[in-house]
């Protein structure tokens, strides 16, 4: 999905259009004595008509500027952000970067104030953005950032991908090699009612329709990101579908929230229903019996996005940094 915004304005952008060399627009930028006034203010001109916003980082190369990073999270709460943070924190603090966290629960309003903050604010966001404007208000802005599990959206912005066709693949395989056939999934609707179908569900649907197996809705709950909401989906689900033998999560909390469920119905894990979740999620550890899942390095993850965040920001070669992929990896576990 395209976010239909500009590229970024480079500086060779603006030589380009001025006809003259980048190093005579980094000196104007700069405000350099040896160029001619008149030369320095068509440079100018021609970049504030052009949007070009001077990378921070490359103007700190002079003046010792502390690089500041904004983070924004979906939730605080939700044990999956804490450990890209950690991953965050660490990777700027070995570089002498400093880190704002920003959150916004997912909710549109604020993701919207969020990057009008980092606009501001920060030198380069680290982001997980939702909403599709919030991308495309970041991206117009000039704002360097890294978009965090950005799947197929925003194709102009680098991020980090995450490699569900692998991952999910992985996990289903696991389930039909231990004989299930009614697998059931349990999605986030929250993903799903704002940007469309979760590739989870993708790659769930194309792998059941590999094997034969016919899926219709009763097979596919959406939930609430919380054990909570994992609860109340898989009593939905055993409702319309009580002969499911497999429960596929969209993550760790979610599942964890509807195996809880199953074993006050009654239903022995594995033996009646085996659980798969996505994440990786220490917790699940501690659940009984411990949580199969798809484990994502998730303080790699965070490393992984500054490391791209310091290509972006360039310096004299303004590099641009590619999409990075995180492949999860199958932990079994004694819920199948």
């Amino acid at each position: 999905m395209s976010t239909n915004s500009k590229p970024r304005v480079t500086i060779d952008h603006v030589a380009r259009a001025v006809g003259v060399s980048r190093q005579t627009v980094s000196r104007a930028i700069n405000n350099k004595s040896e160029i001619d006034p008149g030369t320095r203010q068509r440079i100018l001109d021609a970049a504030r008509a052009m949007g070009y916003r001077p990378s921070r980082f490359a103007r700190g190369l002079v003046r010792q500027h502390l690089i500041t990073v904004g983070l924004v999270i979906a939730d605080v709460l939700n044990p999956f952000f804490p450990e890209v943070t950690a991953g965050v924190l660490e990777a700027a603090e070995h570089r002498g970067w400093q880190v704002v966290v920003y959150t916004t629960n997912s909710d549109h309003r604020k993701e919207l104030e969020v990057v009008d903050l980092l606009i501001e604010q920060v030198d380069v966001g680290v982001a997980f953005l939702l909403h599709q404007d919030a991308i495309v208000k970041a991206a117009g802005a000039g704002l360097p950032f890294i978009l965090l599990d950005k799947g197929d959206r925003a194709p102009e912005v680098p991020g980090v991908r995450i490699d569900f066709e692998s991952g999910v693949r992985q996990g289903l395989e696991h389930l039909l090699d231990r004989g299930h056939r009614r697998i059931a999934m349990i999605d986030d609707v929250t993903y799903l009612s704002v940007v469309g179908p979760d590739p989870r569900r993708e790659v769930y649907l194309k792998v059941m329709a590999e094997r034969g197996l016919p899926v219709d809705a009763g097979w596919i709950q959406p939930a609430h990101n919380s054990v909570e909401g994992g609860a109340e989906a898989m009593g939905r689900l055993l409702a319309a579908r009580p002969d499911v033998t497999a429960v596929f999560a969209y993550n760790d909390v979610i599942a964890i929230g509807a195996q809880r469920r199953a074993a006050e119905l009654g239903l022995r894990i594995p033996r009646d229903c085996a659980f798969l979740g996505f994440d990786g999620l220490t917790v699940g550890e501690l659940v009984e019996p411990p949580l199969t899942t798809l484990h994502i390095d998730k303080r790699r993850l965070g490393e992984i996005a500054v490391e791209q965040a310091a290509l972006l920001l360039g310096g004299p070669e303004e590099r641009v940094a590619e999409d990075a992929v995180i492949r999860p990896e199958l932990v079994v576990r004694g819920s199948t």
